[in-house]
């Protein structure tokens, strides 16, 4: 690749077949992919689009392999759907509107919130179930207007960032009373695949890409989410949990350092 020593190479597709091998298992990949761009000399702004780009194929084959459980959701998928293309959408442009420079003072926080999030996510949820309650009887595959807002929320915040999207989006369905972690799992991966596919089609209008950073991580990534698919599964989750908290807090103390 060109502009690209072997080192560079390295650090990339290293970070992104543990991006893809570690969203295939529990969602946190972005932690591993987006700082090595940074570490590599990409600017935040293009770094952070060269990142959804790369990491597209793999939530679209996870949506793929999940569509027998998402045929459950007939009634609230289209509007699901709908939300997460808007918010997308609008994280996208969102994110090209930001200069690098404010993205660079904002990174910090990014990280912050969603490591804050990821540890407490089961806490967060367990909380607002006891304080509203799903009431008996309720279709369990119903998703309520509340659901549709944060959902909105969530989407914005994927399409300009991405990091932690997906642990909010088990928290939100968890808090709604979803119980069945493929049905969960399933909804997940395919509102990640919209708003990925709609962020990546305004990254790639822009011409915000990186494409010689971006090809090897496609590529990487890939094989690292089918090699999670297949593998990783099979490690304690807590001990998967656990590193992806440790690498998310390392690295929020790092970046909140370099604004100093």
């Amino acid at each position: 690749m060109a502009g690209l020593d072997f080192l560079e190479i390295a650090l990339i597709g290293l970070a992104a077949f543990a991006a893809g091998a570690v969203n295939s298992v529990a969602g946190g990949g972005t932690f591993f992919s987006f700082p090595a761009l940074l570490a590599v000399g990409v600017p935040p702004v293009v770094a952070n689009a060269s990142n959804a780009v790369a990491l597209w194929p793999g939530s679209l084959a996870g949506a793929w392999a999940f569509r027998r459980e998402l045929r459950r959701f007939s009634k609230s998928l289209p509007m699901l759907t709908a939300v997460a293309f808007i918010g997308g959408t609008a994280g996208g442009l969102l994110l090209l509107a930001t200069s690098n420079e404010a993205f660079s003072r904002l990174i910090p926080w990014l990280l912050l919130v969603a490591t804050v999030l990821f540890a407490f996510s089961s806490q967060i949820s367990a909380f607002i179930k006891r304080w509203k309650p799903t009431p008996a009887g309720t279709d369990e595959h119903h998703i309520g207007p509340g659901g549709f807002i944060f959902q909105l929320v969530v989407s914005i915040y994927g399409g300009f960032f991405g990091a932690g999207m997906g642990i909010l989006m088990i928290a939100a369905l968890a808090i709604q009373g979803f119980k069945d972690v493929h049905e969960i799992n399933a909804l997940k991966n395919w509102l990640s695949a919209i708003i990925y596919s709609v962020a990546v089609a305004t990254f790639v209008i822009a011409n915000a890409v990186s494409w010689p950073h971006t090809l090897i991580m496609i590529v990487t990534g890939t094989v690292g989410g089918y090699w999670g698919a297949t593998i990783a599964r099979k490690l304690p989750a807590l001990w998967l949990r656990r590193f992806i908290i440790g690498v998310g807090g390392v690295l929020t103390v790092y970046y909140f350092g370099k604004t100093l």
